[in-house]
Order: structure tokens, then sequence, then C-alpha cells
């Protein structure tokens, strides 16, 4: 069975991520925040095609449904009231 941890590892060793956390408990579906410089400018859906191409083939067997919510450093630190 796919544990978070894994897919975690695996999107941190293919996009330069600032923070991430990867959840689930059942094995085939996740949640994943993830804060990366590499998402400023780009809309909601190239950040998920980032994430997606980042796990690969991945998204076509292991996990069945993988919920996304990326940020920018910025809007991280605004999300959560972080003075810089």
């Amino acid at each position: 069975m796919l544990q978070a941890i894994e897919i975690q590892k695996i999107i941190e060793a293919n996009l330069n991520c600032n923070f991430i956390k990867v959840n689930g408990d059942d094995g085939t579906h996740f949640e994943a925040v993830i804060v990366s410089d590499v998402f400023a400018g780009q809309s909601i859906i190239k950040q998920h095609q980032q994430v997606y191409s980042a796990l690969g083939n991945m998204m076509q067997s292991e996990i069945h449904a993988l919920s996304i919510k990326t940020y920018t450093p910025d809007e991280w630190s605004q999300k959560n009231n972080i003075k810089g």
C-alpha cells in the first residue's frame, strides 16, 4: 500500500519545494499542500500540471485521487499571516 510520505519524497525529489505536506491514510486517496518558487506567475492549472509531472506515472496507477493545493512562498506567508 502506498504511503503519503512516499508521495511526498517523490514530489520533493522532482520539484523544488519550499514546503510540502502530503496526507492520506487509505493508500489511494491523498491530499498535498506544496509551496514552491516555481509556481510564481503560473496559473493553478500549470502549477498542478507540474505536480503531476513530478509524480510521473503514479497518477495512472498507484494514486486514485490527489487533492492539490499549491502556493508561492508569498501566498503561503499571506495565508498563514507570516510577517516577512
